[in-house]
């Protein structure tokens, strides 16, 4: 497959036309971003690690019936994927507070919270990604119907359920995480974006270290550190 015209750069990947107007080649940036892009950076072979990361995660989710964009890896920083239509929601899913959820609600940091948390952020950077309701989604026609709105809530807590599983058992603690979905050709809502430690919070159980983009957020330093402990827990059989 052969990669073409750039279509679309965002802060973590750019997207490029192929020889099938179908699919897209997918390329993980070193660049990191935080704060809607007021703090900026960039971290030699984050982009490898993050796409290694999510196509791992990926071809898990995939087994446990969550159909997602991603065709193939093609190389350490590439993946081929179908083509879809974003819908400008991200789903946030909770499992403990902290962040924004800690600031914006006035909840202890690290409080575990009494089930699993699903909210919905408009994708709008100029907006600066406000938190929106499900009426919020529908006045904005963000969807075609609620039925969508419930769909994307049932996904979040199936991934969540799944990843919280598998990085329960190589002793890293599922925080939060942000997922996004396309809608196909076939008008399928299919997982698209990444899950990576730039999208998610991993805490290691045994430290409480924080093993995600909050190294950078906060100038923790050893962020391409954390990432590769995180692809290497991965990869460990379980």
């Amino acid at each position: 497959m052969t990669k073409r015209e750039l279509l679309y750069e965002g802060k973590a990947k750019k997207l490029y036309a192929t020889e099938d107007e179908d699919l897209l080649i997918a390329e993980f940036k070193d660049d990191l971003t935080a704060f809607n892009a007021q703090k900026k950076g960039s971290e030699s072979g984050k982009g490898s690690l993050n796409c290694q990361i999510s196509a791992q995660l990926y071809k898990l989710l995939e087994k446990e019936g969550i159909k997602t964009h991603l065709i193939k890896t093609l190389d350490s920083n590439h993946q081929l994927v179908k083509k879809v239509k974003i819908i400008p929601i991200e789903v946030v899913v909770r499992n403990t507070a902290t962040g924004s959820l800690s600031k914006r609600l006035g909840i202890e940091d690290g409080l575990e919270l009494p089930f699993t948390l699903v909210e919905f952020y408009l994708k709008d950077d100029d907006l600066n990604d406000p938190i929106i309701c499900e009426d919020h989604c529908m006045i904005l026609n963000l969807v075609e119907d609620r039925e969508s709105l419930n769909i994307l809530k049932e996904k979040g807590k199936i991934i969540n359920s799944v990843l919280k599983e598998f990085f329960g058992k190589r002793r890293l603690k599922l925080v939060d995480f942000k997922v996004e979905f396309g809608i196909d050709k076939d008008g399928e809502i299919l997982l698209s974006d990444e899950i990576s430690p730039d999208s998610c919070r991993f805490w290691d159980m045994d430290t409480g270290e924080k093993m995600d983009k909050d190294r950078f957020r906060q100038n923790l330093g050893n962020v391409k550190v954390a990432y590769e402990e995180v692809l290497k827990r991965v990869l460990e059989e379980k």
